[in-house]
């Protein structure tokens, strides 16, 4: 098939990207060029900026796909830009939008393609869900071809998945357990989430591009495996060999003593224990399964990070946080 990305190399779509092309499908992407070495051979580049519709409107003159995957698209404008530049173009418009648009706080704890999209605490989830309305609006109109996808804590082997980490991604968390020095863990660890390996997340995506049934459908795509946060800490300390020390902090406390969006991503989202329901995505790709488990997925991403000193990124303004913060709380359990 002849497919186009918007993006292509983050950690969702460059999986994806790496996968179709071992198929030998054409695959184009369409980006600004900066993220794009160790892409393989046979994958096409169209260098452009797509914010710049002109610019992108006459790179693709004459150009038409079986399938056009966004990636980046996160408020109504840029879809609305999409529509107008691959209207006709494709038979198949993919949008990546979240998980964390779900209804928070979940009335149930098992998550299905029904459950409501409703999440008070979170822009960007509302974002999300504003996009899907707008593409859906535009299938039920005019029969625009697109096919939802939410993903929900995707990783890679570049990042180790967190709960709780700063602007700097994961290393100064992973640093910090190395060290011997408390981390933080919302709540008490105990709530359930599910994470889920790239590698694992492409198969499900490639499974849907051209199945016509996934027009006018959204799916979400995660590994079937719950499991605690206390456990997902856990197996990092255990892949560093070195003891965990957890430091429990309630999220909203959390997200009442940061300068970060905690509020989104905890309240929000990570916060909440969630199973996610995957027997939509697999009646359509049945042989659909997540192979990496939790613990060896953190293993690889642990190893890699540690053998590439371009992804441990120093975070002090996130360390020094995280030592106030047990310093408030420290303080503040002195008061009871």
């Amino acid at each position: 098939m002849k497919i186009l990305f918007i993006g292509g190399t983050g950690t969702i779509s460059m999986a994806i990207t790496r996968l179709l092309a071992e198929q030998g499908h054409e695959l184009y992407l369409l980006n600004r060029g900066n993220r794009n070495s160790g892409l393989p051979e046979n994958v096409k580049i169209i260098t452009a900026d797509i914010g710049n519709e002109e610019e992108t409107a006459k790179k693709l003159e004459g150009m038409s796909f079986d399938c056009v995957g966004e990636f980046i698209g996160f408020v109504p404008s840029q879809l609305e830009r999409d529509y107008r530049l691959f209207k006709g173009r494709t038979k198949q418009f993919i949008y990546i939008s979240s998980a964390s648009a779900y209804q928070k706080p979940p009335k149930g704890y098992t998550i299905t393609e029904e459950t409501p999209l409703e999440n008070p605490y979170w822009e960007y989830s509302r974002n999300k869900k504003a996009c899907e309305e707008y593409l859906m609006d535009l299938y039920r109109k005019e029969g625009f071809p697109v096919t939802i996808v939410r993903p929900s804590h995707t990783y890679d082997e570049r990042s180790v998945p967190l709960g709780v980490h700063g602007n700097g991604g994961s290393w100064q968390v992973v640093k910090r357990i190395m060290n011997g020095k408390p981390v933080i863990i919302h709540g008490d660890g105990s709530s359930l989430w599910t994470i889920t390996h790239n590698s694992d997340f492409a198969k499900a995506y490639v499974g849907l591009i051209g199945k016509s049934e996934a027009i006018g459908e959204a799916f979400h795509i995660t590994s079937d495996e719950s499991i605690s946060w206390n456990e997902i800490y856990q197996a990092i300390a255990d892949a560093l060999g070195v003891e965990l020390k957890p430091y429990y902090v309630s999220s909203h406390t959390l997200a009442a003593m940061s300068d970060y969006d905690l509020t989104g991503s905890l309240i929000g989202d990570k916060a909440n224990s969630v199973v996610f329901d995957n027997s939509k995505v697999r009646s359509l790709v049945p042989d659909f399964r997540a192979e990496v488990s939790a613990r060896e997925g953190i293993r690889r991403t642990v190893e890699y990070i540690l053998a590439h000193p371009e992804c441990q990124n120093d975070d002090d303004e996130f360390d020094s946080w995280c030592d106030r913060v047990i310093a408030a709380v420290e303080k503040m359990k002195e008061g009871f």
